[in-house]
């Protein structure tokens, strides 16, 4: 069947009226950098993943102690060293049975359940174990938040002023970067007592040097560029100049660098209470429920199972993230 021949004519070329008022409106609302960089890391699978399970830890380290009647100090010698049981939950290995298959609880007529399981004092290890996450996070936050205020001081200042100025905060930063870091800080924490704030206090020594030469990089590249030079024309203070062009323009390094910095933290706690420097009796820190684990594992493997899956889970959450942050903040990742 042959098409119906249509005649062109001049109405044809004539474009559709449009409203003027319109031809500037912006089609979608505008997306900023951070908006678009959590686009990107929700799109991380494995980092968003890390995401949750870090909030799930955190969530279970604050409230899990207050889940059962147990405090992490009590003690009843009546309880030691018992399995762990759930109830409903048998068929998955919680089933109050010791190595060699006897049920403890029946043996000797305990009815209430321990979901970890008990220490040789009959202290309840599902707080234990929650108590001691909680602590080790706290260390490792505080850590980090001190090498945070440290380095990026620290590494805005020696990269702003450059010249004598930089040469000198450099050579300091070689030196500690000279010194192992393990001998500063178990020497220090030898010369205080062990606990919390000079754990804190040992990690901090030396642990802001990777952020310090971070943010001196960052500041190094940005420094020379238009907008800095355009608010120094306009009279910008120094001070003015480093905190609200150059530090926020370095974000995105120093959060992936402090990312990384938290497993960091926590698997040097955990290191130190293995060897016995770390925290005292009563408190513990997964270090500490690694190291009692580890010396009674083979009779008793559960101690030792418990606290090693959720510091694992923590440092690979936290690394998982961290490489997220690092592909979603990196405008040279974008796709």
């Amino acid at each position: 069947m042959i098409p119906e021949k249509r005649e062109i004519t001049q109405d044809m070329f004539v474009p559709s009226p449009v409203d003027a008022s319109k031809r500037e409106e912006i089609a979608s609302p505008p997306v900023s950098f951070w908006k678009e960089a959590w686009r990107r890391l929700k799109k991380n699978r494995g980092a968003f993943l890390g995401l949750i399970t870090i909030i799930l830890l955190t969530v279970f380290a604050l409230g899990g102690p207050f889940l059962n009647s147990y405090s992490h100090v009590d003690q009843d010698l009546l309880r030691s060293n018992l399995p762990p049981l759930v109830p409903g939950l048998e068929w998955l290995g919680f089933n109050g049975e010791d190595v060699n298959g006897t049920n403890q609880y029946e043996a000797r007529g305990i009815t209430k359940a321990s979901w970890f399981g008990t220490d040789e004092f009959g202290r309840d290890l599902w707080t234990r174990v929650w108590k001691a996450t909680q602590i080790s996070l706290f260390i490792a936050l505080v850590a980090a938040f001190l090498d945070l205020v440290i380095g990026v001081a620290y590494g805005g200042i020696s990269s702003f002023y450059g010249g004598r100025i930089d040469n000198i905060m450099q050579r300091i930063i070689e030196v500690l970067m000279g010194i192992p870091n393990l001998v500063v800080i178990i020497l220090f924490i030898i010369i205080l007592e062990p606990g919390i704030t000079s754990i804190i206090l040992a990690m901090v020594i030396t642990g802001w040097v990777g952020m310090a030469r971070v943010v001196r990089g960052q500041i190094l590249q940005l420094k020379g560029q238009e907008f800095i030079l355009a608010a120094r024309n306009l009279g910008s203070s120094n001070a003015k100049i480093i905190w609200q062009h150059l530090i926020p323009n370095a974000m995105g390094p120093i959060i992936v660098t402090l990312m990384f910095t938290i497993p960091t933290a926590i698997f040097f706690e955990a290191f130190l209470s293995f060897i016995g420097l770390g925290l005292q009796p009563p408190l513990a820190s997964l270090g500490v429920l690694i190291e009692d684990g580890y010396t009674s594992m083979r009779f008793f493997p559960y101690k030792l199972i418990f606290p090693s899956i959720v510091i694992s889970a923590i440092m690979i959450s936290f690394n998982l993230l961290a490489d997220g942050l690092r592909d979603a903040l990196d405008p040279k990742m974008r796709k």
